[in-house]
């Protein structure tokens, strides 16, 4: 029985060491393991209140309550996974889920858990399924895993977190989607392609909705000479099907015309654009407020023809804009489950890629990794076949630090430099997380765009311009262009606000934070074609 396989998984994963040994490498498509809950060791290696419910199309599954006058917290029950064994796989987690009454989520990411919390040294991540709430029958749920190199620890959750009602699992599998990517140094001597030919590129992400006098202020006052435009679809503008290819296009169509505005503003204060596809087609509304570079990215066939063809339409469209920078194809893209016979977004990157370049050579590619855009992600992905590709990331390592108050009641403060997730971050521990980037510039020789890095602006004790400092200064050395997340967008990334969460209104004084950017913007240099007007 398939309870019995799992079972001696579990053995194994108490001695990951003898495992790795005895057996071999691990190939695509083969099934690493899986627990249909049936017989008499059903729940073995399992801990957590485990008990057996009816399952999908047979006698058993998992089954975890939580009844509605239980206090705030969680039920979870949870397994380990042999780490040392899948270290740098893309992993396939399935299984069928039932609900009854499961209300609803406080934060975006609570409900019902069906979660691979994991542990290394560049941090800790938790990937998980996208699960309703409510009342639902039988349903399978999909969602990718890629297991960093340097994973410690992989575990398996399942339950219901900061909320009531009923779950049911059955039928879990672990397939592997892909083997580790093992990276062969390139052999060049040509020099690194940057896409443009200033010292450095710093400035800020925008909100679409800017005028010309923050345009001025930023590319004249400021001397910023890069912006990030998204291409964003928020809340409001996400009142269609994701899946209405017509409604999508009218959508872009409206933003593009906004770009299209711009664009001689930038040149007239000497700043130059990547043009940021926020909302692909297909994404789903996050808790950010926008739609996402994920859903039906992965599971559509509609959408990833749609995506090639949008970026084609654009490549037309800016092949001769002087201001364009760059490309950004997908905003910190989330794989998801790939639905057999679509692109990863490795191969649907490379695919997007080669199609703008046969249109457009003039303007640099930009591409993030998958795992949203993460340093840690960029470990994992190959080199795109295309010639004028620049790779960025986006830095909000510890997310903890940078984010709190953002989603939730801002129940513990933060500092930095001090201890986050049980670990010291400083300096040399931003060093450690953005090292995987270095390394992968160095081996492949390409230049890196640091598209988004951030910190709230009310991080306690002056915290969030220490974070920035440190962070700007690894950028620096390691000759990375970047834009800050965000000038004139919303206010809780404003450097413009002082580190009060209350206050609403603009700092009669530079802040620290403002001012540490401007002594940078104001190292700039001014694009060519400006300084020449």
């Amino acid at each position: 029985m398939r309870s019995i396989s799992f079972a001696i998984l579990i053995l194994a994963a108490c001695v990951d060491s003898v495992w790795s040994q005895e057996r071999p490498a691990l190939k695509k498509g083969e099934v690493l393991f899986e627990a249909d809950f049936e017989g008499k060791q059903a729940f073995a290696g399992w801990s957590g209140p485990a008990k057996p419910g009816p399952g999908y199309q047979s006698d058993q599954s998992l089954f975890i309550e939580r009844p509605a006058d239980s206090p705030v917290g969680s039920t979870i029950v949870q397994i380990p996974l042999p780490a040392e064994r899948v270290r740098g796989y893309l992993l396939h987690f399935s299984g069928m889920v039932k609900a009854e009454s499961v209300t609803e989520k406080p934060k975006p990411w609570n409900g019902v858990k069906f979660m691979v919390p994991i542990v290394g040294d560049s941090g800790r991540q938790w990937p998980q399924g996208t699960i309703d709430i409510g009342d639902f029958d039988w349903k399978r749920v999909v969602f990718p895993v890629r297991v960093p190199k340097d994973a410690t620890q992989v575990s398996l959750y399942l339950g219901l977190e900061a909320v009531t009602g009923k779950v049911w699992f059955d039928d879990l599998k672990v397939t592997v989607r892909k083997e580790p990517f093992v990276p062969h140094p390139r052999k060049t001597t040509r020099p690194v392609y940057k896409g443009h030919k200033l010292p450095r590129l710093r400035g800020a992400m925008i909100s679409p909705n800017i005028n010309e006098e923050s345009l001025r202020l930023f590319g004249g006052d400021w001397k910023a000479n890069l912006i990030r435009w998204q291409l964003i679809k928020t809340t409001s503008q996400a009142t269609a099907d994701p899946l209405d290819m017509a409604a999508y296009d009218r959508w872009l169509e409206g933003e593009l015309k906004k770009l299209d505005a711009a664009l001689p503003l930038c040149e007239k204060h000497g700043i130059l654009v990547v043009v940021d596809l926020h909302s692909p087609p297909g994404g789903r509304v996050t808790s950010g407020g926008y739609a996402g570079s994920d859903a039906g990215l992965f599971n559509n066939a509609d959408c990833q023809r749609k995506f090639v063809e949008v970026w084609q339409k654009m490549a037309r469209r800016y092949k001769k804009a002087k201001a364009v920078w760059g490309y950004d194809l997908a905003n910190e893209p989330v794989e998801g489950a790939v639905v057999e016979g679509l692109l990863d977004w490795q191969e649907l990157a490379e695919k997007t890629a080669k199609a703008v370049r046969a249109l457009d050579t003039n303007h640099a590619i930009i591409v993030e990794p998958a795992e949203g855009g993460n340093p840690f992600g960029i470990q994992d992905f190959r080199p795109l076949e295309v010639p004028g590709v620049v790779y960025s990331v986006h830095m909000y390592l510890p997310h903890t630090f940078t984010h709190q108050g953002v989603h939730d009641n801002w129940e513990k403060q933060y500092r930095y430099p001090g201890e986050i997730d049980g670990k010291l971050w400083d300096k040399a521990q931003l060093e450690v997380a953005l090292k995987p980037v270095v390394e992968f510039q160095k081996m492949h020789r390409v230049h890196i765009y640091v598209g988004e890095f951030s910190a709230i602006r009310w991080a306690p004790d002056n915290s969030a311009y220490r974070y920035l400092k440190d962070l700007i200064d690894i950028f620096e050395a390691n000759n990375w262009d970047w834009s800050y997340h965000a000038f004139r967008e919303w206010i809780g990334w404003s450097v413009e606000h002082r580190s009060d969460r209350h206050s609403t209104a603009p700092s009669p004084e530079p802040t620290d934070r403002q001012k540490l950017l401007c002594d940078w913007f104001a190292k700039n240099q001014k694009p060519a074609w400006w300084t020449s007007r």
